[in-house]
């Protein structure tokens, strides 16, 4: 384990880690107190990573297995996280060009600057937006379930990376992992639901279409390609095949459109949107195109600082935070 405390050239203006790591992106990070200061502890690239934001640096540890310092470690370190934030898009400057098209863009972008679109594994990323399906709970409650949910995954069935404080932390499980026959019921008697079904017949799809050469041609696949192909799996949709195209496959004009979203369109946008309580697949590809069209080949970034705008845990003091460390630390029995 490391115990330096490396540093990260970067202003907050360029990145945001509150907004950023706590808007539903990843559900893997977690804020806390060390020595009275405000620090996310998180998992990515088979690293636990302890980040802090101070001024125009981010401050950070690493922890991982079998580690040897040596002089480029921290050269090393930064272009993992340079390239997991996406450092090398000047946000300002799309800040900038978005306010100038969008009034409410404008207003929302003095307080949630610096929001960033993560750039993660597409494995975890998709088990992760499965685990997501059909949660028609308040979002911060959501958000709780799923971190839960990915948690165990990576409990039952990763690698053990390090303990720090009495927490545990492991590596998210690979495709050929939950393909195996004994996950799905594993899954259901630790409260998984029906999610259990979607999880072990997705990775099983995956596997039977080649495992890893089946995630490679997803990577070089088109927008449109992708999202097709990321809904042929079983438990995702129109909104998580597009989470995933954002967040994990680079295209960046993808915008995931839930009811909050619609709602969103509806109230400041697209006021002739008809008045429905789902949103259908004529609904959804119309939000799309119109935000496309506002913000250009960035929509999907776009959209997501409106997105965090819009959420009610950044209003006041994040009211959840405290709901957000007893869900962490609480202690579950797991089931074999």
């Amino acid at each position: 384990m490391s115990t330096n405390w490396y540093k990260l050239l970067c202003n907050s203006s360029e990145l945001q880690l509150l907004g950023t790591l706590n808007g539903g992106q990843s559900f893997r990070w977690k804020k806390c107190l060390l020595d009275d200061k405000e620090h996310w502890i998180g998992v990515f690239s088979n690293r636990v990573w302890i980040l802090q934001q101070e001024g125009d640096r981010i401050l950070y540890k690493v922890h991982e297995p079998n580690l040897k310092q040596t002089d480029k470690e921290e050269d090393f370190y930064n272009g993992l996280l340079q390239d997991y934030f996406q450092l090398d898009l000047n946000l300002e400057e799309y800040y900038a060009e978005w306010s100038k098209k969008d009034i409410y863009f404008k207003e929302a972008s003095k307080q949630f600057y610096g929001i960033r679109i993560l750039k993660q594994d597409v494995v975890e990323n998709i088990f992760s937006f499965i685990c997501s399906s059909n949660n028609n709970i308040a979002r911060y409650v959501v958000c709780f379930r799923i971190s839960s949910m990915v948690e165990k995954l990576a409990r039952f069935y990763g690698n053990e990376i390090c303990e720090i404080n009495g927490d545990k932390y492991y590596t998210f499980p690979n495709v050929e992992t939950l393909a195996e026959r004994s996950v799905e019921e594993r899954l259901k008697l630790n409260g998984f639901g029906y999610r259990a079904k979607y999880i072990s017949k997705s990775a099983k799809l995956i596997m039977d279409g080649g495992g890893k050469e089946w995630l490679d041609k997803l990577k070089q696949m088109t927008y449109e390609d992708a999202k097709k192909t990321l809904m042929c799996l079983t438990g995702i949709g129109a909104k998580v095949a597009d989470c995933i195209c954002l967040m994990s496959l680079g295209h960046l004009q993808a915008i995931p459109v839930d009811t909050h979203i619609y709602q969103i369109a509806k109230r400041l946008y697209m006021p002739k949107l008809p008045n429905n309580k789902t949103v259908t697949e004529k609904v959804y590809n119309e939000i799309g195109v119109y935000f496309r069209e506002l913000y250009g080949p960035l929509a999907g970034w776009a959209h997501t600082v409106l997105f965090c705008a819009d959420l009610k845990k950044f209003q006041g003091n994040n009211i959840d935070m405290e709901d957000s460390k007893k869900n962490f630390n609480k202690k579950i029995k797991f089931k074999k």
